[in-house]
């Protein structure tokens, strides 16, 4: 429930819905029905991966011309290394979630390695920003039921993507428009990486597009209101295997 209460009033917030007072209040009535933004819009969420990386500046510029939120899945290590840039992320109106340390395959690594990788980079964000994150990814999408218990015993819900650009191998910035237009759709949410600069310059002609089509460009937070999304659960949730 304290998840959940965070997902609301953070998203709220980052739309500048909410004041920091009306925001402390609407934490105390987190019981309360309250509509949620996505089902009056037409929303979509671009979440960037394994940065801030030396392209984020960039992608932040242009995100904010046109008035786009998004979030940032950070791996701890280049936070403690850019500490400013991941503060420039959140100031900004973005949200970040934990992407672990070094991005290791947590499905091969013991229980302890995994709570390793993800509560030093919960620790770095929080010394960071002033708070730890409210989800994870974990990287490739690599989950499975032993990570699944050990990501609610940190309270942290797994978030994965309607659909992948596959950025990172096409390198190619009309091959990733394309494929970022294609896999576009209400409620969708979109996997990229800040750390391919193609993917960057794809951002301007994107938005552009997709601004016609009448889309909002939210925050996975802001996407998720009114779901009852638990601690540890993956979302969107896998197709259950015949």
């Amino acid at each position: 429930m304290r998840w959940k209460v965070r997902l609301l009033v953070a998203g709220l917030c980052a739309m500048g819905l909410l004041s920091a007072p009306a925001a402390a209040e609407a934490g105390k009535k987190a019981d309360e029905p309250s509509k949620a933004y996505c089902a009056r819009y037409k929303c979509i969420a671009l979440t960037f991966d394994d940065g801030p990386w030396p392209y984020t500046p960039e992608l932040l510029d242009t995100l904010n011309k046109h008035k786009a939120k998004a979030t940032f899945f950070l791996l701890g290590r280049k936070v403690a290394s850019r500490p400013e840039l991941t503060q420039r992320i959140v100031q900004e109106g973005h949200e970040v979630g934990n992407h672990t340390w070094d991005h290791p395959d947590l499905t091969k690594l013991s229980d302890d390695e995994v709570m390793q990788e993800m509560s030093s980079t919960s620790d770095v964000i929080e010394q960071t920003i002033g708070e730890r994150p409210a989800m994870m990814r974990p990287p490739n999408g690599a989950t499975d039921a032993r990570v699944t218990r050990l990501m609610t015993e940190l309270a942290l819900p797994q978030i994965l993507w309607t659909g992948s650009t596959l950025d990172w191998q096409a390198r190619d910035t009309k091959v990733i428009t394309a494929r970022t237009l294609k896999l576009a759709k209400r409620n969708g949410v979109i996997l990229l990486h800040d750390i391919v600069p193609q993917t960057v310059k794809a951002m301007p002609t994107v938005l552009s597009t997709l601004e016609k089509e009448g889309y909002h460009f939210v925050t996975v937070t802001t996407l998720l209101q009114g779901r009852e999304l638990e601690a540890g659960e993956i979302y969107p949730p896998r197709p259950k295997k015949k």
